[in-house]
């Protein structure tokens, strides 16, 4: 039986995993559990699964959930609880899906412990991909992706040479403004982004589906994951969600993995990798599928991807830097404090103002990010 951490229990991927895990109680067991705020639902995951361990972000939290979980519950919280849960010592595998920088730390401290981590944190990789990947190396643990793509890069890949590949090609639904001019996104909220064609994720992550930006992040996590240089990572807009990436190897040849846009999938095969589960999920009925439609995207109106493939193939601490102003614009924007049009001009500025540092430690990377965030922050409040 395979023992699972989660991080962001609260949230959409980690209530989904506890949803693979509810339906395969032979396989898997939850030994910790980590939310922020909503500690309601943690309250009541922790009376389903009888977690050792469990956290929340800061002590008056803790306190509360301490009144009403088990005595022989461990409760924690802030930071450190993040990493606790991280590092439970019964745990095999952390499945990392909270929303952010705040990922990279517990990764990090859970590959130091010898754990495999299943990574639906994109910012992780993101910002501190260079140190995520040689640790795990240097460790003999497992980064499994979660993100639908990337998971689909993976299984595409399974038994494959790696020097046979031609490339990779992420497919994008497009977002909630896929179809608008960029006139017409200008004066936007977030109200309308949050609208997903196809998928239904957390907040942050939905926004980022609007500006592309979560595409660009998932080229930049294409890059780390699989070794690949960025010349050879291509983005197509799909707007039916049905091929969730592609494989083209040398002789023209491409896989692809298809699916219904359900995360549970991904995530079951990221917990089970490599074997493979009975789900009840639901299944793809090709003969119900009238077309297949592909695009190439319109980095005009969407800059963000374009931001993120330069910040990519420049390396260093700028991809941290990225994630980081991207995060405050992406809040602002939530909060509507700043407008659509924001993301293009502050990223643009934040990320022309930075002096990259190549070859970063993971102390450079922290300090870029915080950088970044004072840097965005203070032309937000310009701005307003």
């Amino acid at each position: 039986m395979k023992k699972i951490s989660i991080l962001g229990s609260s949230g959409s991927i980690g209530k989904s995993t506890l949803d693979v895990v509810r339906k395969h109680p032979d396989r898997f067991k939850i030994s910790g559990l980590a939310a922020n705020q909503r500690i309601d639902d943690l309250i009541e995951q922790a009376h389903e699964f009888r977690p050792t361990i469990v956290s929340v972000g800061n002590r008056e939290l803790a306190r509360k959930v301490k009144a009403q979980v088990d005595d022989s519950v461990m409760v924690c919280y802030g930071e450190k609880g993040l990493i606790d849960v991280a590092c439970c010592e019964e745990a095999d595998l952390v499945m990392n899906s909270v929303t952010g920088a705040t990922g990279i730390i517990p990764t990090i401290k859970a590959l130091h412990a010898g754990k495999d981590v299943a990574i639906a944190n994109k910012e992780t990789l993101v910002a501190a991909g260079c140190v995520v990947t040689k640790l795990a190396k240097e460790k003999g643990c497992k980064l499994i992706p979660v993100d639908s793509e990337h998971s689909a890069i993976y299984q595409c890949l399974n038994g494959e040479s790696r020097d046979q590949l031609s490339k990779l090609i992420i497919t994008a639904s497009g977002g909630a403004f896929r179809d608008l001019t960029k006139q017409e996104m200008t004066g936007l909220r977030a109200s309308d982004a949050l609208k997903h064609p196809n998928w239904s994720m957390g907040e942050k992550i939905t926004i980022d589906c609007a500006t592309l930006m979560n595409k660009g992040f998932e080229v930049i996590e294409a890059h780390w994951l699989f070794e690949v240089p960025y010349e050879q990572i291509e983005v197509l807009i799909h707007r039916q969600s049905v091929i969730h990436s592609m494989v083209e190897f040398v002789d023209g040849s491409i896989i692809a993995q298809m699916g219904m846009p359900d995360m549970r999938v991904p995530i079951q095969y990221a917990l089970e990798y490599p074997n493979r589960l009975k789900s009840d999920y639901p299944k793809l009925d090709l003969s119900l599928i009238s077309q297949l439609n592909f695009e190439k995207p319109d980095m005009a109106r969407f800059p963000c991807l374009s931001y993120a493939f330069e910040a990519g193939k420049q390396g260093g601490t700028m991809p941290a830097v990225l994630n980081a102003a991207n995060e405050v614009v992406n809040f602002s924007f939530r909060r509507n404090e700043a407008c659509f049009s924001d993301f293009e001009k502050i990223l643009d500025e934040v990320l022309s103002s930075h002096h990259n540092i190549q070859n970063p430690q993971l102390e450079d990377i922290l300090h870029a990010d915080a950088w970044a965030r004072e840097k965005a922050e203070l032309l937000i409040k310009r701005q307003s």
